[in-house]
């Protein structure tokens, strides 16, 4: 049987809010079970539904936030991409990379 699924960007806010829920239970039982590799993938499929229930527009260039999963890591958005802010955390700015904009927490005030 051939299971066809929607991209999250296809998805209603209601199937997003669905979805999650749905990938919570499951890595809810993946963690009772020890299922390590299983609950990690699950946890950042929930990350990037999450993402798509934001509105990318909200998140600017130029404007730190706290990382989600990271305490007292920084963000600096470089630029935005899609559910994607590309920059550095401000304790490697030479590295640049992209987190889904779930993963982006409260402005920090400069």
């Amino acid at each position: 049987m051939i299971m066809l699924t929607k991209r999250y960007s296809e998805m209603t806010e209601y199937e997003l809010k669905t979805e999650i829920a749905a990938l919570k239970e499951k890595a809810r039982k993946a963690e009772q079970l020890g299922i390590v590799n299983e609950f990690a993938v699950l946890e950042r499929k929930i990350t990037m539904a999450k993402s798509y229930l934001l509105n990318p527009k909200d998140y600017k260039a130029d404007e730190v936030y706290e990382i989600e999963g990271a305490p007292g890591e920084s963000f600096k958005i470089n630029y935005m991409n899609g559910i994607f802010a590309w920059g550095y955390r401000l304790s490697t700015p030479n590295h640049e990379e992209a987190l889904p904009i779930s993963m982006l927490m409260k402005k920090v005030t400069q």
